[in-house]
């Protein structure tokens, strides 16, 4: 991987990630553009102990441009995009919107592919290597920032999930907390110890797991399952087999498998709901949407958390769809949204058969 870094016309930074060594990278941003303000601010709501990211000006982002106005295709003849290039493997850059900004974080976007009609699971398994090796990059670069206390890794895919633009990419939120998914799952790791004089509760669930009927598939390094109180109807946890806190932590056999897994995986989503895998699709019907989210160990200190280490928490990967079958989406109503109660339609077991059943040959 050769990794270059510049600078767009307002400022913003951007890294290339590039396949091949010798690649040259000395486009110049020629856009007039002026240097982004931003109005981020962090709330916290003091009944429920969570925080909420004010973020006015992003009300004038892009919202689903004609193809051929993409921000996120490269740049060619006097057609100016977000990447001055006229091609790449993969980029990532600051967002031009952030919901996080300054002393409350930062927001990058992470492009997997040139090609605008793709997806990720049109990725080869070198190219999907590469996506792997630039969200630890950036996990490494934005975790030393003196305002970031978690970095967030994740795809949104699309419209019916509220993805804007249409080219394959994701996003990466720096926060300036640990965010509450996370605490929760802090707090009750802390709890599984005391109850059980030591017991990991990570290590627990995915035995428990590994043992069961609901796993996806497995290999040497990772495994998938539909974990058994799953609030969507086809949700999926990947989970390394060894015990990491971070994406930085996996070991290199980890990431040379990665790649075939994950596809693997998002190839069959497709394939569930009548759409099909790498290169083709379905007459009439879209790309499954989902969302693709790694769950990571904050960077500061756990101290509230009754002695919990980084090393406790497990990177993984949670994979769903808003989709509950051909042609109907799971809305979240008075239960899910106004309690957080989530109340699923398919049985876990089920979606993990289903899951099973549509594997490549």
């Amino acid at each position: 991987m050769k990794k270059t870094s510049t600078r767009l016309a307002d400022g913003r930074e951007l890294v290339y990630y590039d396949l091949r060594d010798d690649t040259v990278r000395d486009a110049v941003d020629r856009r007039p553009l002026e240097p982004t303000v931003t109005a981020s601010e962090i709330r916290e709501d003091v009944l429920l102990g969570d925080a909420v990211a004010v973020a006015s000006h992003r009300q004038g982002r892009t919202y689903h441009p004609p193809a051929d106005e993409c921000p996120l295709c490269p740049s060619r003849g006097e057609r100016l995009s977000e990447i001055p290039d006229s091609s790449y493997d993969v980029v990532v850059f600051e967002n031009r919107f952030p919901s996080l900004a300054g002393d409350s974080g930062r927001c990058e976007v992470v492009c997997f592919t040139s090609d605008h009609e793709a997806s990720f699971a049109d990725l080869t398994e070198e190219q999907a290597r590469l996506v792997l090796d630039a969200w630890t990059d950036r996990t490494s670069e934005l975790s030393h920032l003196p305002s970031v206390e978690q970095v967030f890794c994740f795809e949104n895919r699309g419209a019916e999930i509220g993805v804007t633009l249409g080219h394959p990419h994701g996003q990466i939120y720096a926060y300036p907390f640990t965010t509450p998914r996370t605490a929760l799952m802090l707090r009750s790791l802390a709890s599984h110890r005391r109850a059980t004089g030591g017991e990991n509760l990570f290590d627990a669930v995915l035995e428990r797991e590994l043992a069961g009927e609901r796993v996806v598939l497995r290999s040497d390094h990772w495994v998938a399952f539909v974990p058994y109180a799953a609030h969507w109807p086809y949700e999926v946890h990947l989970y390394p087999r060894r015990r990491v806190p971070d994406l930085l932590a996996l070991d290199e056999a980890a990431r040379a498998e990665f790649p075939r897994v994950y596809l693997e995986l998002l190839r069959r989503f497709d394939r569930i709901f009548g759409t099909a895998g790498s290169g083709e699709r379905s007459a009439g019907r879209p790309p499954t949407p989902y969302i693709a989210a790694w769950h990571q160990a904050p960077f500061g200190a756990l101290r509230e958390f009754d002695g919990v280490s980084r090393d406790d928490f497990a990177l993984h990967l949670e994979l769903f769809t808003i989709r509950r079958t051909a042609g109907k989406l799971k809305f979240l109503a008075g239960s899910e949204s106004g309690m957080n109660v989530f109340i699923n339609d398919v049985p876990p077991e089920r979606a993990a058969e289903r899951l099973r059943e549509v594997a490549s040959s």
